[in-house]
């Protein structure tokens, strides 16, 4: 019998590709995966270094979205109401320390242990809430 193996790409929705780009890469570390223009759609992807899950980065609108429906979905993103990420790190504490160095403010929660571990929160430029985990 068939099964599903893996989970390849994910996507999250962001008010502008290039920003997000640099948050994610430049800010949290991650790597650039895909990026390929076809036609006016550009398929843009970052990754944890070394591979597994892609995280697409996708903008309201055409090819995917009639103007109407990229409207409510920016006023929505901007708001961090569709979803977010969870990634997880091995120390937070230390991760916290370096995204501050590299300019990141716009923090939810510093580290705080909880009984699955420490976390922390930050949104990224969109306004997507971002969960990193130390586990234990």
């Amino acid at each position: 019998m068939a099964m599903i193996a893996k989970v390849n790409v994910a996507s999250i929705y962001v008010l502008d590709k290039e920003e997000a780009l640099d948050f994610y890469v430049g800010k949290l570390g991650l790597e650039k995966g895909n990026d390929v223009q076809q036609g006016s759609y550009r398929w843009l992807t970052v990754r944890v270094a070394g591979g597994g899950t892609e995280i697409s980065l996708e903008e309201p609108g055409p090819p995917l979205h009639d103007e109407a429906t990229a409207e409510q979905l920016r006023a929505l993103i901007t708001k961090g109401a569709l979803g977010g990420l969870v990634l997880v790190t091995d120390d937070v504490q230390a991760l916290y320390e370096t995204l501050k160095a590299r300019g990141v403010t716009d923090f939810t929660q510093e580290p705080t242990k909880h009984f699955y571990g420490t976390d922390m929160g930050v949104r990224d430029p969109s306004g997507n809430a971002i969960r990193i985990l130390q586990q234990g």
